[in-house]
């Protein structure tokens, strides 16, 4: 199942093309549903209420606005990784957060499968 983690930039169109539409640029899978169980382990407990949102069977968007909560919520998940695998995808997450952070443009999008 897992929970993919997709950065994904706004591209606009030309004068008059209307919304602007969106690409992927960087991606963190979770084939071995890592980043799920990290998930499940934290939920609940009152410091991570945007990744309490993240549905394991739908999407969350997150905008650079929200980046610097995102992070803080990160370190919650930083707290509880147990093994190098669990550590490493935290911080592949991390890593995509804050590049949201830095550019506007872009948005952060959980994708359950």
């Amino acid at each position: 199942m897992g929970v993919d983690v997709v950065l994904y930039r706004q591209v606009r169109g030309g004068p008059g093309r209307g919304r602007p539409s969106v690409v992927a640029a960087q991606l963190v899978p979770d084939p071995d549903d890592v980043l799920l169980d990290l998930l499940a382990r934290v939920r609940g407990g009152g410091r991570t209420p945007t990744l309490d949102r993240v549905d394991p069977l739908g999407e969350l968007l997150v905008g650079p606005e929200q980046a610097p909560r995102l992070l803080a919520e990160l370190d919650c998940l930083a707290e509880i990784a147990r093994t190098p695998t669990e550590v490493t995808q935290v911080q592949r997450v991390v890593r995509l957060v804050q590049r949201c952070a830095r550019e506007r443009d872009l948005e952060i999008r959980f994708e359950g499968d």
